[in-house]
């Protein structure tokens, strides 16, 4: 990570440590949420604990709890005894905190590196790598760590190591019959040279080219050579003078980036003064080979115990895998970080949006009513002031719909309702709808058919509908006064005979949308203009909505446009063909049926209670009325057969809820009380909703505010059984 990277992580830390709880901002707070949020979703393991001898755990993400077999953050911390203690398995956990402890003691950036096991809840046990940070924040001190799952490298490493102990062994053996053979001189001999052995087997786990070098005799001899270095000793391990080896391995394979650094650092009077602290030190460096850059470090060990340093072993090998791997990690978290940051900017401006597009209509509502009350005896101005209140709140409700909707549509609740309808009936309703619109701007709107052999197709008609209303409604919206619309239905040719792809084409002379707007105009938090910008109320979310249905239909949408001229919409979608059934042609009128018939109305809010009256009394309904669902229960077990001709059920309420009243309803032992019918109006209007209300035992679920048509068609289908 750099050091900008590493700086977010730390301004964070605090309000992360303390919950968001203290002498904090709201702004700091929500950066905060958001910041964790990112980290939640990291690839790798980030771990917060204090640093005292409790060791407790603040906050794991989600990597960590997976790491550990766990669902929660709760059960993380239970199943470790919420301690960095109950992480490391206990054979390890002494060595792991005394090394700990001895990095950060001697680290100028208070920086640690550990490998330790840990065993997961179902009992397996695993090696990481610990990469931890030190700091002191205003909240206490504590360690921040990323956590790596090593298993299958340590073990690799282990196997390595184990196939060198062996091979050692034999050489030992090899050495022990020598020694045998040989006077007491040459074993004083032969144990100085298993002295430099052993350290150069060490590094022979890992490195792939070994040299034993004496600095006072200015001598290397290599005991291992890889690739890189036979030319420096003609692929025989023989000795070479130190001073000159060094420069002609710098000048041959060390990149030029690199070649000033590595030669100080090989040089004897800085190896002397780096092995006077510390037996060992390592330096990462880019060698040029075949014409390609890699990666190498050199590890450079002293082998005597004596304090004058002369004799030391140098390894090299490879990290070119290791490096990468950084690279990627580091490419993904600089990746998430943007992301993160374009995500934020985004909804900043969408929310800002929303909150004009909200106060516009608010301020109408407002506005007209004051204007109303002062005119309330002039009938005519009191009229025209009542059909301003009543847009204003229609562009409100469209508003909060549509982002519910978005919300909706990606969550799993989302389903199709296929039935089977007549194309040109459902898109003729379209045209229909939009007409009066565009009427009062004199657009001219042009509905033709094009090649419609099958008429009657399987599809979610409201779905439908909803797509082509958003893509004509955006029309006519951003369409000037006099402009054209055409909007075109046409069925491609096709050899199935079960299914018929058809071609919805939306063409205006409107506002259009710019060239690098285009690629963004289905998003949720994009729009090409704001309401302040066009003039023109709109919440930028039907083509985001549009889309949606459209992915989940398994069709697509394209568009083209240009300023000034106009936009072109193009859908295709398919349907399962169908044939039409016969209809039933019914004389009742519902209206008819439903003069002088008494329901109970539940609903606990005032305010709807009083409007939802007028309106259904309007109808010639009688209405009786209950503020929760327990009176409700009551009123329909306390009622005589038939007295209720249904029941119109809020969902929330307080004491007992709608759902809750239906299924006590429907345990009355009466069965004509039991089987009342029960019509749910609620503001709830997602499918999970509609669902629930059926399986709780409700005849149908209408949506808030109250919508005559619909009622009528649910009490033609629930009661009239037409």
């Amino acid at each position: 990570m750099n050091e900008k990277e590493y700086s977010l992580i730390e301004e964070m830390l605090p309000l992360l440590v303390s919950g968001g709880t203290g002498d904090f901002t709201d702004a700091e707070i929500e950066s905060a949420n958001k910041f964790k949020k990112f980290i939640d979703h990291l690839p790798g393991g980030f771990l917060i604990y204090r640093s005292d001898d409790r060791e407790e755990i603040i906050y794991a993400n989600k990597a960590i709890i997976s790491m550990f077999a766990c669902d929660t953050l709760e059960e993380f911390k239970s199943f470790t005894g919420n301690s960095f203690k109950g992480i490391v398995y206990y054979e390890d956990l002494e060595c792991v905190e005394n090394s700990i402890k001895q990095q950060i003691s001697t680290s100028n950036d208070n920086l640690d590196y550990v490998e330790y096991r840990i065993i997961d809840k179902k009992g397996t046990i695993r090696f990481v790598e610990d990469y931890g940070h030190f700091i002191r924040t205003k909240v206490g001190d504590i360690f921040y760590v990323f956590i790596t799952d090593a298993t299958e490298k340590i073990n690799k490493k282990n196997n390595e190591r184990a196939l060198i102990l062996q091979e050692k062994d034999e050489k030992e053996q090899k050495l022990k019959n020598l020694i045998e053979e040989y006077d007491k001189e040459r074993i004083l001999i032969r144990q100085e040279h298993l002295q430099r052995l052993e350290v150069i087997e060490g590094l022979s786990v890992n490195y792939d080219s070994i040299l034993y070098v004496d600095l006072d005799a200015d001598m290397v001899l290599p005991y291992r050579l890889s690739e890189r270095l036979t030319k420096q000793f003609d692929r025989k391990l023989q000795v070479r003078h130190y001073g000159w080896f060094v420069k002609d391995f710098v000048k041959c394979w060390v990149h030029p980036e690199d070649k000033q650094r590595i030669n100080a650092i090989l040089s004897p009077e800085y190896i002397r003064k780096t092995l006077a602290g510390n037996r060992t030190y390592y330096a990462n460096f880019k060698c040029v080979q075949n014409s390609e850059t890699k990666y190498l470090q050199l590890r450079i060990v002293h082998v005597k115990n004596s304090r004058h340093i002369s004799q030391i072993v140098i390894g090299s090998r490879n990290i070119e895998e290791e490096i990468v791997q950084e690279m990627k990690n580091k490419a993904l978290l600089e990746t998430a970080l943007k992301d993160s940051k374009l995500a934020y900017i985004a909804k900043n401006t969408f929310l800002s949006n929303m909150s004009h597009d909200m106060r516009t209509p608010l301020n109408a509502l407002f506005g007209y009513l004051e204007l109303a009350k002062k005119n309330a005896d002039d009938k005519q101005t009191l009229e025209r002031y009542l059909d301003k209140i009543n847009a204003a709140g229609k562009q409100l409700l469209d508003l909060v719909d549509k982002v519910l909707q978005i919300s909706y549509l990606e969550s799993k609740d989302f389903q199709l309702d296929e039935k089977l309808y007549s194309i040109k009936t459902l898109t003729q309703e379209v045209y229909k709808e939009i007409l009066p619109s565009a009427n009062e701007k004199n657009i001219d709107v042009l509905f033709e058919f094009k090649n419609i052999l099958h008429d009657e197709i399987y599809t979610d008609r409201d779905k439908l509908q909803q797509i082509l209303l958003n893509i004509a409604g955006n029309a006519v919206k951003y369409t000037k006064n006099g402009g054209k619309i055409n909007l075109t239905v046409e069925e491609k040719l096709s050899s199935s005979s079960e299914f018929a792809t058809f071609r919805f084409i939306m063409n205006d002379t409107g506002v259009g949308i710019a060239k690098e707007s285009l690629k963004s105009i289905f998003e949720p938090f994009e729009r090409e203009y704001n309401s302040t910008h066009s003039g023109v109320f709109g919440s930028g979310l039907g083509l985001t909505i549009a889309k949606h249905i459209i992915d989940f239909m398994g069709g697509t949408i394209t568009a083209e446009s240009e300023v000034g001229v106009g936009s072109t919409f193009t859908i295709m979608l398919s349907f399962r063909l169908g044939e039409k059934p016969e209809e039933t042609q019914s004389g009742d009128d519902v209206t008819d049926f439903l003069k002088n018939k008494k329901i109970l109305l539940v609903e606990d809010n005032e305010i709807n209670l009083e409007i939802e009256t007028e309106i259904l009394q309007d109808l010639g309904l009688i209405i009786e009325s209950a503020e929760n669902g327990k009176i409700a229960v009551e009123k329909v077990k306390n009622s005589s057969p038939g007295e209720y001709l249904f029941v119109l059920m809020d969902i929330q309420m307080p004491v007992m809820d709608g759902r809750q009243a239906t299924e006590e309803i429907r345990k009355l032992e009466d069965p004509a009380l039991a089987e009342i019918p029960i019509i749910a109006l609620s503001a709830n209007a997602f499918e999970s909703d509609k669902r629930m209300s059926v399986k709780n035992g409700m005849n149908a679920h209408l949506t808030k505010p109250i919508d005559i048509p619909a009622l009528l068609d649910a009490v033609k289908k629930v009661i009239m059984n037409k």
